[in-house]
C-alpha cells in the first residue's frame, strides 16, 4: 500500500511540473505560489495553512502555525498533548492517502478549509511570473478564494471564542475587573470577563460590509435629531465614521449591515393615515431581492450573518417582508416585544433615545452627585396612548402628593429638572414596549422604574438591569408607591451608583468612544455572530 502511494504520489509530481513548464503561471526555477491573487507575497505571510516540508517553512515559523503538520507520513508533534491539539483542528487533516475521519461530517468541514494551493516549492523571494493570468482563468480560483476567507473567518470565531471562554475559567473569582479605566463589576455586569474579553475580541477581529445598494435618503441614512435618533446614529458612524470595523471586502466579513432607514422610510413612503405599510414592506423585500441575487452572502447562510437596525415602531413590520429576515436575520429594534416576535436568542434590543436639537439637554449632561437630596419620590408626565399609561394615571393621576404623575406637565415646571428632583422616574410603555424615558433617566440618574410588558431591556446580555432600575408589574400598579416606599436608602445610593457607573453605556458621541452606545450596539451583534451567551 505505501510503495502505491509513493508511485501515485511520483506521478503527481512529474503531473504538476509539467504543467508548470506549460502553462507558464508559475515563476521560473524552484516553482512559486499559484497566481490566483494579485498580490501573492502578501498572501504568502497570511497563509494559516500548513506548507511543503523539506523545502518549506523554516523549523522556527513552523513551531509558530496553527495547525498541526504533516511531516511524511505523520502527524508533526510541536505541542505538549497532540492527541488534545488535533482535537481543536477547524480543519480536516490528511491521514495516509485520505481525509482524516475527526469530524462528524468530513465533507462539511471540507468546505470551511482555508484554501491555498503550493505547486512545487515555496516562492522565492524576486521571482517574477513569466504571464499574466487571463481574467477567465483567475475568475475559476475565485470560489478557492471565497472558501479560504470563510475557513479563516470560522478559525478566527473558534478562537475569539475559546479565549472568552479561557478568560472566563482564569477570573472565575472576581469580582471587579479594572480595564482601560473602566470598572467592570460583577454587582452590575452579568459576567464581566466574558463582557471584556469579548469586547477585546470585538475590537481585534470584527468587519462590517455594508452593502453599497439603494440611494439616499432611504438607504445610507436616518434621523439623527428627535425620538429616532437611535436608528440614524447608528447608520450614520458606520457609513461616515472611522472605519474601523468597516470593511470593503465582504469575503473578509464577519457581518453584513443592511443600511436602509424604516423612519425614513415611513416619511417617504407612507401616506398619511393610511394605516398601510404595504410600501414599507415591498421596499424591504425589493432591498434583499436585490442584494441576495447580486452577491452571493445572503444565500449562503440564509441571512443569518447580515442585520438591520430600527428604532421606529413599525421595524418589526417591515422586516416580516421577507421570511429570512425576519426568521433568520439578526433585527436590531427598539420595539423589542417579544409577544410580537422579538427573539431574544438572534434579535437585539436597541435603546430608544430623544435627541430633540440633536443633543443631550446640558441639564442631564453633569446631574447632581448620588447623595443630592431629592424631594420628590417619583415623577411621570406624557401623554395618554397604549396599554399601560392608562392603568398608570387611573391610580396615580393627581391622587397622591409624593407620586407626580401628569398627562401634561404645566408649563411653569421643566420635564428634566423634575427628574432631577426626583428619586423614581416612572418609564410605562406607549405604543410600543420601548421609551425613550428610560435613557433621559439614566442620564438624570432617576432610577428608572420599568412599567412594561414582554420588553426585551436594551444591552441585557450584559448589563444586569436590576442593579440600578426597578421593574413593577402592570398588575402591581396599585401597590405602586408601597413598593418605592419599600426601597431603603442604601439601596437607593446603591441603584444610583450603577446608574453612573452604566450611564457611559447609554450615550452617543460624536466621535465614538470605547464602551459607549454605538460599540455596545455592536458588540450585542458581534455576540450574536459568535453565538455566545452570559
Amino acid at each position: 500500500m505505501a510503495m502505491r502511494i509513493i508511485v501515485s504520489n511520483v506521478v503527481v509530481s512529474a503531473f504538476i511540473v509539467a504543467m508548470v513548464f506549460i502553462s507558464g503561471f508559475f515563476s521560473g526555477g524552484d516553482g512559486g505560489l499559484r497566481r490566483s491573487f494579485s498580490d501573492p507575497e502578501a498572501e504568502l505571510e497570511k497563509l494559516p495553512a500548513a506548507q511543503l516540508v523539506g523545502n518549506g517553512l523554516p523549523e522556527a515559523e513552523l513551531e509558530k502555525l496553527p495547525v498541526a503538520q504533516l511531516v511524511g507520513n505523520g502527524l508533526r508533534r510541536p505541542f505538549s498533548d497532540p492527541e488534545a491539539e488535533l482535537e481543536k483542528l477547524p480543519v480536516a487533516q490528511l491521514d495516509g492517502d485520505g481525509l482524516r475521519r475527526s469530524f462528524s461530517d468530513p465533507e462539511a468541514e471540507l468546505e470551511k478549509l482555508p484554501v491555498v494551493q503550493l505547486a512545487g516549492a515555496a516562492r522565492k523571494g524576486g521571482d517574477e511570473p513569466r504571464t499574466a493570468i487571463p481574467a477567465e482563468i483567475a475568475s475559476r480560483f475565485e470560489p478557492i478564494a471565497r472558501k479560504r476567507a470563510s475557513g479563516e473567518l470560522e478559525i478566527g470565531l473558534a478562537r475569539a471564542r475559546a479565549a472568552v471562554r479561557r478568560r472566563v475559567a482564569s477570573f472565575s473569582n472576581k469580582s471587579e475587573i479594572v480595564y482601560s479605566n473602566h470598572n467592570i463589576s460583577s454587582s452590575i455586569y452579568r459576567n464581566p470577563s466574558a463582557f471584556l474579553q469579548s469586547y477585546k475580541e470585538m475590537e481585534r477581529r470584527l468587519k462590517v460590509y455594508i452593502y453599497e445598494e439603494g440611494e439616499l435618503p432611504i438607504v445610507h441614512d436616518g434621523p439623527c435629531k428627535g425620538i429616532y435618533s437611535s436608528e440614524g446614529r447608528f447608520i450614520h458612524e458606520m457609513e461616515h465614521g472611522s472605519h474601523r470595523f468597516r470593511t470593503s471586502r465582504p469575503e473578509q466579513a464577519h457581518l453584513y449591515f443592511m443600511p436602509f432607514s424604516v423612519a425614513w422610510m415611513v416619511r417617504y413612503l407612507y401616506t398619511p393615515d393610511s394605516h398601510n405599510i404595504t410600501p414599507l414592506q415591498e421596499f424591504v423585500s425589493d432591498y434583499v431581492e436585490l442584494i441576495s441575487t447580486k452577491h452571493p452572502f445572503w444565500n449562503r447562510t440564509q441571512g443569518a450573518d447580515h442585520f438591520m437596525l430600527s428604532c421606529h415602531d413599525w421595524g418589526p413590520r417591515s422586516s416580516k417582508a421577507n421570511a429570512r429576515l425576519y426568521s433568520t436575520s439578526i433585527r436590531v429594534l427598539c420595539n423589542a416585544n417579544t409577544s410580537e416576535g422579538f427573539n431574544p436568542q438572534k434579535d437585539v434590543s436597541l435603546p430608544e433615545i430623544g435627541l430633540y436639537g440633536g443633543h443631550v439637554d446640558p441639564k442631564l449632561r453633569s446631574p447632581p452627585r448620588p447623595t443630592a437630596p431629592r424631594p420628590h419620590l417619583a415623577f411621570f408626565a406624557g401623554r395618554l396612548h397604549g396599554p399601560v399609561r392608562p392603568v398608570l394615571l387611573q391610580h396615580w393621576k393627581g391622587r397622591d402628593p409624593d407620586l407626580h404623575v401628569y398627562e401634561y406637565l404645566p408649563k411653569n415646571l421643566n420635564y428634566n429638572d423634575y427628574m432631577l428632583k426626583s428619586k423614581f422616574c416612572l418609564c410605562p410603555s406607549g405604543y410600543e414596549v420601548a421609551s425613550p424615558r428610560i435613557v433621559e433617566a439614566i442620564y438624570a440618574e432617576c432610577i428608572p422604574v420599568i412599567l412594561s410588558e414582554h420588553y426585551v431591556l436594551p444591552f441585557s446580555d450584559v448589563l444586569r438591569w436590576e442593579a440600578f432600575s426597578i421593574q413593577v408589574n402592570v398588575s402591581e400598579m396599585a401597590r405602586l408607591k408601597e413598593i418605592l416606599m419599600g426601597v431603603s436608602d442604601d439601596e437607593v445610593l446603591r441603584l444610583k451608583e450603577g446608574l453612573r457607573a452604566i450611564r457611559k453605556h447609554f450615550v452617543l458621541n460624536q466621535p465614538v468612544k470605547r464602551f459607549d452606545m454605538f460599540h455596545m450596539i455592536l458588540h450585542c451583534v458581534w455576540l450574536r455572530r459568535l453565538n455566545l451567551r452570559f
